[in-house]
């Protein structure tokens, strides 16, 4: 996925970046810092009424690490904010050459975890900070709010309908694949449609029943055009006239055997209108007409019309889905864990502030099963460290070249299913769910214990160099 709108060119992607990670990297380049180092990407808490993350944007982030570049229009500008000519000399020949270990697309994951782990010159791991977290932040908040959509509709079909009040193109289109792969059936996104290959899904506007002069005129003109595929939308004046309405032009379609898809609620009573409908289209022997509700519908008024009997086939879920209204943001983090010391050696590094501590070296992610296989805890620990659970991170680059096989949107998508399969109910409740345990290996408690002694020594004392 090098860029949805197709003309965008290879490497221009290199400025999508805060200001001082290029003053940083000019810093580095001018006091000769070359050494390698390593920054792990993780969330830091688990927002309120979330139990767990959806990991994704693992694609886009590969293929921008392996593809970025600076172009002379870009060199002139930074030469206009006050960058030396030495440092852009460096960028003019800047690529990634480092490793990377990454938790597939599509694991579940929790709060401290890492989820991305670079290794690379210091210069190459600071620059590609903000990409990386602006990345996964979107999508792995909508991955995970659809997730919770899904869950709440209870095997009906979701449809993602908020590309209108999403921010912007880059964000719709995002949207639409992370939705895709969270279980949602489709999108009414076309161009995600063409380009991801994810099904699209819509009916029709008010707009156009308004333009007719009698509601029954318009859902003849748009069963005319798509016979076997419309969904009339019934609401504009009155959702039982208007179902009655239906119900005649559903005959009429039968009469030239043709058979009308479904019927669309968007306001009022969803649950007590949807009964009314439901029953209304049974007596005339339209058992096979599906009603279908919007409305500013989420993971909580899904809960509760599926749970007060609604008679709703499938839903549309827009803007508190597309903008993960409730939360619209994760504390997702990159932060320095490793540093070459001054004898060449690798050497963990941690930060002390209140609130905000990280966890030193490089590290891996196990997980155990219980023995029927559901998910019951998660270990981090230093990635030397011999584990009897499952290892999570997996090595995705090499020398700045992906090697890992990107899997299909629908790979991930089974994949995603079968994690939330193995992911217990209680951790999936929409409130109030448990939390899921995630402990520190012994080593890496005694490494956190050690380092922040000597940090404080260290402080104490006036000296700068870490502990080997």
């Amino acid at each position: 996925m090098q860029g949805f709108l197709g003309h965008l060119k290879e490497g221009n992607m290199s400025l999508f970046t805060d200001f001082y990670e290029l003053t940083m990297c000019a810093s580095y380049f001018d006091n000769k810092n070359f050494e390698t180092a390593t920054f792990d990407l993780f969330i830091r808490r688990l927002p309120e009424n979330r139990s767990y993350f959806l990991f994704a944007g693992l694609e886009e982030a590969l293929q921008y690490l392996q593809t970025i570049k600076f172009t002379e229009e870009q060199l002139s500008y930074l030469k206009k904010q006050g960058f030396k000519w030495d440092f852009l000399d460096y960028l003019r020949n800047f690529k990634f050459t480092g490793e990377v270990w990454a938790v597939p697309e599509g694991t579940i994951a929790f709060p401290n975890e890492p989820l991305i782990r670079i290794t690379a010159p210091i210069i190459e791991a600071q620059l590609v900070e903000t990409f990386l977290l602006n990345t996964v932040n979107l999508q792995t908040m909508i991955a995970t709010k659809a997730s919770r959509v899904v869950h709440a509709a209870k095997g009906k079909s979701v449809i993602e309908f908020g590309l209108r009040r999403e921010q912007g193109i880059d964000a719709g289109m995002k949207v639409a694949r992370s939705s895709y792969i969270a279980g949602c059936q489709g999108t009414s996104n076309v161009l995600a449609g063409q380009f991801f290959g994810i099904p699209v899904f819509g009916t029709m506007a008010h707009s156009f029943i308004m333009s007719y002069p009698k509601e029954i005129d318009a859902f003849r003109a748009f069963s005319k055009t798509f016979p076997n595929k419309s969904t009339l939308l019934i609401d504009t004046y009155d959702d039982i006239s208007g179902a009655e309405k239906a119900v005649v032009v559903a005959k009429e379609l039968e009469a030239k055997g043709f058979k009308l898809g479904g019927v669309r609620l968007d306001s009022g009573d969803l649950g007590a209108d949807s009964k009314k409908v439901r029953k209304m289209l049974d007596d005339q022997g339209l058992t096979y007409v599906k009603i279908f509700a919007s409305g500013d519908l989420d993971e909580f008024k899904i809960h509760e019309l599926l749970t007060n009997g609604a008679q709703i086939d499938s839903f549309g879920v827009g803007t508190k889905m597309g903008t993960s209204a409730d939360r619209p943001y994760l504390d997702v983090i990159y932060k320095l864990c490793e540093t070459i010391n001054s004898n060449g050696e690798f050497s963990p590094i941690m930060k002390l502030s209140k609130d905000k501590i990280t966890l030193p070296g490089r590290k891996q992610v196990y997980r155990f099963k219980n023995k029927i296989g559901d998910y019951e805890k998660d270990v981090i620990a230093l990635a030397d460290e011999k584990i009897q659970g499952d290892p999570l991170l997996v090595k995705v680059m090499a020398k700045g070249k992906i090697i890992y096989k990107l899997p299909s949107l629908d790979e991930i998508r089974l994949s995603i299913a079968q994690n939330l399969s193995k992911l217990p109910g209680g951790y999936q409740a929409l409130t109030e769910a448990p939390v899921y345990v995630v402990e520190l290996s012994q080593n890496l408690q005694k490494l956190i214990k050690t380092l922040k002694r000597q940090i404080t020594i260290n402080e104490i004392n006036g000296t700068s160099n870490p502990p080997s």
